[in-house]
């Protein structure tokens, strides 16, 4: 073989490579990807949790709270919560005694319906399909990564003014799932064959 054959050959055979790494970049791009999110004003975790941590009990007021964002009436993310809603978080009766709740609480709870509170659940997750195109299209092998955070909180007032809060959630969430099919698009087959025998 000559030279120029060989270089010709080795061209070929670079540029192929570069077309199949080409396309596999491009199949990884049509795999599919799920975003969900509450729609708030708070972009991370730290930044709803500094909105909860400006709050100061028996000095906060509702309109202030309101101000912040935290209102039921615009922002999703925030449900109102009446004074029934709330003895039933708190399971007045169990191994915990009156006498050891949280001040703000007990003045709640003797407050009756002039106790009212909000609750508050956001979150922010990105599930991503990564890994081969072709075992995910044939159903052979799914990888999802999931990212994001959760948040949740909880403002309890007396009449105008916040007597307790509280807040949680998972500021960082980072999870790799893996789905094998060994049957691939045959898998689901054994699921449905209960209903074709019926």
């Amino acid at each position: 073989m000559s030279k120029t054959a060989r270089r010709c050959q080795r061209l070929i055979l670079a540029g192929a490579a570069l077309l199949a790494l080409s396309l596999l970049g491009a199949c990884q791009a049509l795999l599919p990807e799920m975003k969900a999110r509450t729609q708030v004003p708070w972009e991370t975790f730290a930044a709803a949790r500094d909105v909860i941590e400006r709050v100061k009990v028996n000095e906060t007021r509702r309109e202030q709270l309101t101000a912040d964002g935290l209102d039921p009436y615009t922002n999703p993310a925030v449900t109102l919560l009446t004074y029934t809603d709330i003895v039933q978080r708190f399971a007045i009766g169990s191994a915990v005694r009156p006498e050891e709740l949280d001040q703000g609480i007990r003045s709640c709870l003797s407050a009756g319906k002039r106790c009212t509170g909000y609750s508050i659940a956001a979150r922010n997750s990105k599930r991503e399909r990564v890994g081969n195109f072709w075992l995910d299209s044939l159903n052979f092998r799914q990888e999802t990564d999931v990212t994001g955070w959760t948040f949740n909180a909880l403002i309890i007032m007396v009449d105008e003014i916040v007597v307790f809060t509280v807040f949680g959630g998972q500021p960082r969430i980072s999870e790799h799932e893996i789905i094998r099919n060994p049957l691939g698009p045959l898998q689901s087959w054994g699921e449905r064959a209960p209903a074709f025998i019926r």
